[in-house]
């Protein structure tokens, strides 16, 4: 393989140029990104950077050890394949030949309808933005209580905004962890003194408001739209890769064509262990899929199939996932009213997913039992005194 192109130059882009190189590619690697910016971390932004902690999170790498060429803002539009391998790929810094592509493009926050203002989190720029609009007094409405609304919430509150969010769901985090376990986390809106309204749908985003279904509204000075994510994959259709919810890919996080592969947030790859394929937006997936990727286009032999786990700082709490959660028993571990708990899902005695708040030792613990598929005993995973390592099935 003598020409690389990685479209995308976010974490799994980076993260994809350092892979190749370690795993002995000698030819040339061209990385292709939409902003201007050299590969930078996106968790930040809705935290630190938002409450002016900080303001660069560039990832910190060799770039001329890497012996890489950058082509950073400028965009991909078309993939043209030649004959049985190999291409070109359409962009704005023209047509670039390979003979091996990484499609790390990442996804894009959907947007609301309306005429009127409206702030998400994707890139620093975004972060910037809304930043310069979180003063004291300012009334700040957040449409979404998923991760990301739960963390602007967090930040405007402490810089003294007037904070309201609206979900359309009947609890926070309902599509992730479920209405039961995200109606646990109510409190936490109003201890932080946050206004949180549930069961309301947004018509429109207007110039000083959101317009509500049904004929209400709500007055903001910065309204923050956080109410998903879809795949930057427009400019694959008709490339005769398939698309599917993302670029789909096998377990080796190749596409149909054994020279393309896809990572990140645009690839929906075929987990093994859970007998579907997925798609999974967060940071951990970015930072540790490339690896795989990489040996699979240059022919090393790798499988991809991780225990997804992802992350929040959210009202003081530390809050993280792993697992996935399907149609498993839900069981809670200590007491949702103290500081430090945990929700865990069971089928039968495998543990699915674990959520823990405040709680690390619990999540590091679990995800290995998940990912060895060792058996817990359900009766002893709900005593929060003893350890999860120490709940296996004997």
């Amino acid at each position: 393989m003598d020409c690389v192109v990685v479209a995308g130059a976010g974490l799994a882009g980076v993260r994809s140029v350092e892979a190749l190189r370690a795993r002995g590619h000698q030819g040339s690697i061209t990385l292709v990104g939409a902003e201007r910016h050299r590969p930078y971390d996106r968790p930040p932004l809705s935290k630190a950077v938002l409450l002016g902690e900080a303001d660069d999170t560039t990832v910190d790498t060799d770039w001329d050890a890497l012996r890489c060429d950058l082509l950073l803002g400028h965009t991909v539009s078309g993939l043209r394949l030649a004959g049985d391998s190999g291409g070109r790929l359409e962009s704005s810094a023209g047509e670039l030949p390979f003979d091996g592509l990484v499609i790390a493009t990442g996804s894009a926050p959907v947007r609301l309808p309306g005429g009127g203002p409206q702030h998400v989190i994707r890139t620093i720029e975004d972060a910037r933005a809304l930043r310069a609009g979180l003063i004291e007094g300012a009334r700040i409405v957040i449409v979404g209580a998923g991760w990301i609304g739960a963390e602007v919430a967090t930040a405007a509150a402490r810089l003294g905004c007037r904070v309201t969010v609206v979900e359309a769901a009947d609890a926070p985090l309902a599509g992730v962890v479920g209405p039961e376990v995200g109606a646990l986390t109510v409190p936490w809106y109003a201890e932080a003194g946050v206004e949180l309204r549930c069961g309301i749908k947004v018509a429109s985003v207007e110039p000083e408001g959101l317009a509500l279904v049904g004929g209400g509204w709500i007055d903001a000075h910065e309204v923050v739209v956080g109410v998903g994510v879809r795949p930057e994959t427009g400019w694959l259709v008709g490339s005769g890769l398939e698309l599917e919810g993302g670029v789909v890919v096998d377990a080796s996080l190749r596409t149909r064509r054994p020279e393309i592969v896809a990572v990140g947030d645009c690839a929906v790859w075929w987990s093994g262990r859970y007998g579907r394929r997925l798609r999974v937006e967060h940071w951990d997936t970015a930072l540790n899929a490339p690896e795989v990727a990489a040996a699979s286009l240059l022919g090393q032999g790798a499988c991809y199939d991780a225990v997804p786990y992802f992350w929040s700082e959210q009202f003081g709490r530390m809050v993280q996932f792993a697992g996935y959660r399907g149609a498993g028993r839900l069981v809670l571990r200590g007491d949702p009213a103290g500081r430090m708990w945990a929700a865990c899902w069971l089928t039968g005695d495998r543990l699915d997913a674990i959520l823990t708040v405040d709680r690390p030792r619990d999540l590091v613990q679990a995800r290995r039992l998940m990912m060895s598929g060792t058996p817990v005993d359900p009766d002893l995973i709900i005593d929060p005194g003893v350890a999860v390592r120490n709940t296996v099935r004997t």
